[in-house]
């Protein structure tokens, strides 16, 4: 059009001799677009080489080459071995079925004395009681046994003690010889564990176990011996049998039972949680019992009992997860602070798994599957576009801001691309719409911001356009372009102020004014009780936890120096065929599996307990965890098959408890132990799995020094072979680790694992101004790591010795008594050779010194 109206003004005026130049500016712009067009079309055929020979290098390591390959790798690449496990329908709970964590106690070594307890039991039932049955008994029958069994507990005679307290681990079991069903067998246990209960047995119970724990005998005959099985720790295995089955089951709540059992109930947590028993709770002692035997100077101790009983009562008197919830929206509400965005216990059972990206090992697989195919199928280009992945989280209504091609680079679901299979690609299939699952719009979680990102956003915009700061004011914005002030506004829409702070805010205002700040009001809950009682010696504890973790997971080799965590398994003769060998092995791993669960149960309940309670007490553990080298522990841990350990089978059906004690057991063959159960995987190794990573995230949450720990020990790969399970709770806490050290791992790696970075956009926690992806970030930096661990170490000691110290108080803030009545009416103690020369004392301290009245009165 501009040429046209160029012609058009040349001839209007012929004459004039201007219309020669817009004809000649008419020739250069014609020869200038020309130019760039055909400039256009150079780059494009050398971009379009430069892509066709990198894939003939490709092809070449594989003596193959695909002409349609090029479009793959524009649109999707190949993502065969994504799916290869199955979504695992699992739901994260405080502990797994009550019939699970009953059958979990006992190994199948421990089998024959299932019988041994009947035996027991009938024969102080038949000498009391008439041949009656237990179950037809009346209450005050019931009630009249049950005292004459606590009776026969203090008798001198160990053998006699040992034989009731086989006779009362029979009632608790349920007196299974007279029940028919695994259901009678509980609900009998519920009654007899009640009536226990109701007669004083728990406290004659712990009594017992702690004499049977100071026996300095047994534990210098046990230190003494070459090889520890089963025998050794007999009195110690049917205590701890009794009290955990207790424990387990008075927790367990049943809408049908009476206002008394719920009472009785309550009176139990209660006292279990405070410190009745031996002035402290049954926690702390358990504890001592755990560093004893990782001590050595107690090596027949059963320890999976202990750690099982350990953590079923931390359970019961601090609560679990729904309680953890509750607790934190009460002292929330207390604090006057906005209610949580959402509950992240529902967010997270609601997520869905994703397949986790292919591994190198899994392309090079892929490319040598493919060169061994000889014939290749031929499709259109258009058709691929059919069997582009579909990413989860959109709607299935089209988006007109989005391209239909474009699909979903980053997203970690993917389906095999076609070419990779051998057979010719079938139309797309359209399914129902009533089959089709709609995903909700957005992202699961609300983003945070914290006051110092808000206030280090302010510090930078007003250091970039006025060129001053105003340290940690956050509301003037005088000066700054009205973006910010959006910006602004928007980060203060989500801040997000924890209790953390708020407790941290406290302790230093107590720390600066000891006078005039006034006493601190503590909550005499289970939770400040326990931390009192394992204040003096949490650090063994956490030593003794963690070695004991160390000698139970599945990739620590077996050493001279480890400590001997079998001594509850092992039975007295070793098996004698391939039968007995083969369940033998089956019970050792299920061992250390169990092990492990309660280990990684304990230190998580402890963690978040001690964090809503107080900050520094969940950073004082925290602290003495890393101090232990628990970050490596557990990556260690997870530099395994993760998929393996999950689905792992070490289990024996017909063996478990109750379920052997009341059908006809089957006869045992090598290939029905090689079986194992139809499990789709195993609840308690994933339980652990899960536990391990939140206690990982806990670790180095907002810690710097400890996320570099994380890279220095190449935590990246190891994390992301774990995201092979498609479960979405431990994918979501695997992605939350790889999350806070991307901006550590280089731009290459960020590159190259472009579907992971998708994912953790997707599927973890926004915080708005944080710049994770990139490494811009002033956390980036070099960081003085040792500093920052001291002085949280330093404000820890403060807290400790100011709440619980009383002896270092410094005696200048003591109060002072005032009152020259009070302090002269107080009673003194004069020691005996004063009172003896008081008189000698009066004559030359008081009479033979001269008094200036006039001076005393000025």
């Amino acid at each position: 059009s501009g040429e046209k109206g160029l012609c058009q003004g040349g001839a209007q005026e012929p004459d004039d001799h201007s219309d020669r130049a817009p004809g000649f500016l008419s020739k250069g712009l014609n020869t200038f677009l020309y130019l760039i067009h055909l400039l256009k079309f150079l780059i494009t055929c050398f971009c379009f080489v430069i892509m066709w020979y990198c894939v003939q290098i490709e092809e070449k390591k594989t003596k193959q080459f695909n002409p349609f390959r090029m479009h793959c790798i524009c649109v999707c690449a190949p993502t065969q071995g994504f799916s290869e496990s199955p979504d695992l329908e699992f739901e994260y709970a405080d502990t797994d079925k009550w019939s699970a964590e009953l059958s979990e106690l006992y190994s199948y070594t421990e089998g024959p004395e299932f019988l041994l307890n009947r035996k027991c039991f009938e024969e102080e039932f038949r000498t009391h009681v008439s041949d009656k049955k237990w179950t037809e008994l009346d209450v005050a029958q019931h009630r009249a046994h049950a005292m004459r069994l606590l009776d026969g507990l203090e008798v001198i005679t160990r053998e006699k003690r040992l034989k009731v307290s086989r006779a009362i681990l029979y009632m608790v079991q349920g007196t299974f010889a007279e029940c028919s069903s695994e259901a009678e067998v509980q609900h009998w246990m519920r009654y007899n564990i009640f009536l226990l209960l109701d007669v004083g047995t728990f406290t004659a119970l712990v009594e017992l176990l702690n004499m049977e724990v100071d026996n300095s005998a047994a534990c210098s005959s046990a230190v003494r011996k070459p090889a520890i099985s089963l025998a050794d720790s007999t009195d110690l295995r049917v205590l701890l049998n009794i009290m955990y089955l207790m424990v387990v089951t008075i927790q367990q709540e049943d809408p049908a039972d009476s206002p008394e059992w719920r009472a009785t109930r309550e009176t139990f947590k209660t006292e279990l949680g405070s410190p009745l028993y031996n002035n402290e709770p049954i926690s702390v002692m358990l504890f001592g019992m755990v560093t004893k035997f990782c001590s050595g100077h107690a090596p027949h101790f059963p320890m999976k009992k202990v750690l099982m009983l350990l953590w079923k009562s931390i359970l019961f008197t601090l609560g679990g997860f729904e309680q953890l919830q509750n607790i934190k929206v009460r002292k929330r509400e207390e604090l006057r602070l906005p209610p949580l965005p959402e509950d992240s216990i529902r967010v997270i059972r609601s997520m869905r798994a994703a397949s986790p990206p292919a591994s190198a090992s899994d392309l090079i697989e892929q490319q040598q599957k493919r060169a061994r195919r000889e014939h290749k199928s031929l499709i259109k280009q258009d058709n691929l576009d059919a069997f582009n992945e579909k990413d989860p989280y959109k709607s299935d209504e089209p988006r007109e801001d989005e391209d239909d091609n474009d699909d979903n680079d980053n997203s970690m679901e993917a389906e095999p691309f076609p070419m990779e299979r051998d057979e010719v690609m079938p139309p797309p299939i359209l399914h129902p719409t009533s089959e089709r699952v709609n995903f909700p719009k957005g992202l699961p979680w609300a983003p945070k911001v914290r006051e110092k990102d808000i206030e280090h956003f302010l510090e930078s915009s007003r250091s970039k356009f006025i060129g001053y700061t105003l340290g940690n004011d956050t509301d003037t914005v005088v000066g700054l372009p009205r973006p910010i002030h959006e910006s602004i506004r928007t980060l203060k829409q989500h801040k997000y102020i924890s209790i953390a702070e708020i407790q941290i805010a406290k302790e230093d205002e107590f720390q600066k004014t000891p006078l005039s700040g006034g006493e601190e009001d503590v909550e005499m809950c289970s939770t400040e009780l326990l931390y009192q009682g394992i204040l003096p010696s949490l650090p063994q504890y956490m030593i003794a936890l963690l070695k004991i973790l160390l000698a139970a997971a599945p990739t620590s080799k077996a050493k001279t120096d480890s400590i001997n965590i079998l001594a509850d398994v092992l039975p007295e003769e070793m098996p004698t065929t391939v039968l007995q060998s083969m369940k033998l092995g089956v019970d050792v791993n299920r061992h250390k599996e169990i092990i492990v669960k309660a280990i990684s149960a304990i230190l998580l309940l402890l963690l978040k307990h001690f964090k809503l309670n107080h900050v520094y007490q969940f950073e004082y553990m925290a602290q003495h965890l890393v101090f232990a080298n628990c970050i490596p522990l557990i990556l260690k841990f997870f530099n395994q098959n993760i998929i393996s350990y999950i689905t792992a089978k070490n289990s024996i059906s017909v063996l478990d408890f109750p379920y052997c004690v009341v059908h006809e057991l089957p006869e045992l063959t090598a290939e029905s132990l090689e079986a194992g159960d139809n499990n789709q995987f195993c609840w308690r190794n994933l339980f652990s799995c899960i536990n391990l990573l939140r206690i990982l995230n806990k670790l180095t949450k907002w810690k710097h020094s400890r996320t570099m720990m994380l890279v220095v020990f190449k935590s990246a790969p190891i994390l992301k072979r774990a995201l092979k399970v498609k479960q979405a709770m431990m994918q979501l806490y695997v992605l939350k680790l790889l999350k806070v050290q991307t901006k550590y791992l280089g731009r290459q790696w960020r590159k190259s694992n472009m579907k992971t970075m998708s994912a953790i956009y997707q599927k973890v926690r926004h915080r708005l101004n944080d710049d994770w992806a990139y490494g811009n970030d002033l956390d980036a930096r070099p960081w003085d790591f040792q500093a920052e661990e001291c002085a949280l170490r330093a404000n820890i000691e403060r807290f400790n010795s100011r709440r619980y110290d009383n002896n270092q108080r410094n005696p200048d803030f003591l109060p002072v008594d005032n009152c020259l009545q009070s302090v002269l009416g107080q009673r003194v103690d004069l020691p005996e050779d004063f009172q003896m020369n008081y008189d000698l004392w009066l004559e030359r301290e008081v009479f033979s010194k001269p008094i200036s009245w006039e001076e005393l009165l000025q």
